[in-house]
């Protein structure tokens, strides 16, 4: 009974979870105005999304490169950031990390608007003008918790006598990092980059609060503003559904390279 119980919860969350996903997905091959509506399939909002021919299309380009750029790059510094915090973490002992820890997990437990708000009373006492710059370091203040996250196990995992091996054998401190640890901590480093990034793309109130008064929208602020104007963008549906299939395509090739790596490193 408790295994039909747990099997149920575990269908009716999945269910709970990805339904509004497909029905955007199918909705996106008919092109009726109103979600809901199915006047047959047709591939003409994804035409209309590709041909640049949408209603205010301009606005929801530079809203899609403005998402991809900021991720890109948010990603990217935390990646770097949370790798050099993850290998400083990793060697502490005692309460420090137990405290470093702690401080590391916070910014992923606070709500957004909190972090939100936060971020943009910093920057109005430090008076530093609020746009892409600002956006952009709210970003990478809360994606780079999750790669200390991603490395540390692999930190973990790892032999901790190869770096001092490599050392003693004449390498550089730099060339010991680029050539044995970067190479053990790159499956972690690559899945705090895609967290990251899927984290980014995902934002809104922190972005909210942190772009200012320039015209700055992401993806997230320019399907908020759509919606008070009553009624989604039809084109946003098959946007939608590519960004879905992109990101999914993205974790099940790190997966499978995951799982390979695993097997390599049980065969050895």
């Amino acid at each position: 009974m408790k295994k039909f119980f747990a099997q149920a919860y575990i269908w009716l969350l999945l269910v709970m979870l990805y339904a509004p996903i497909i029905f955007i997905g199918i909705f996106s091959f008919s092109e009726s105005r109103v979600l809901g509506n199915w006047s047959g399939f047709s591939l003409k909002l994804y035409e209309s999304l590709f041909s640049g021919s949408v209603q205010g299309g301009s606005k929801l380009i530079s809203a899609v490169e403005n998402t991809l750029l900021i991720a890109l790059i948010a990603s990217a510094a935390a990646t770097l950031l949370g790798t050099i915090a993850a290998i400083g973490i990793h060697n502490l002992r005692g309460k420090k990390k137990k405290g470093i820890m702690f401080l590391n997990n916070v910014p992923m437990i606070n709500p957004d608007i909190i972090t939100g708000v936060s971020l943009f009373l910093l920057f109005v006492f430090l008076h530093i003008s609020q746009g892409y710059v600002t956006v952009v370091l709210a970003h990478i203040t809360f994606c780079t918790p999750y790669v200390v996250l991603s490395v540390l196990p692999k930190l973990s995992q790892m032999n901790p006598n190869i770096y001092e091996a490599a050392l003693d054998l004449g390498a550089t401190p730099f060339q010991a990092l680029r050539k044995v640890l970067i190479p053990e901590l790159k499956g972690g480093m690559i899945s705090g980059f895609v967290l990251s990034f899927t984290m980014s793309l995902d934002d809104f109130a922190v972005t909210f609060f942190t772009r200012g008064t320039v015209g700055l929208d992401t993806l997230s602020t320019y399907i908020y503003a759509d919606a008070r104007k009553g009624g989604l963008t039809p084109e946003l549906r098959p946007l939608m559904t590519i960004i879905f299939l992109v990101v999914l395509i993205l974790l099940i090739i790190i997966n499978i390279r995951q799982s390979r790596f695993k097997s390599k490193q049980a065969v050895k």
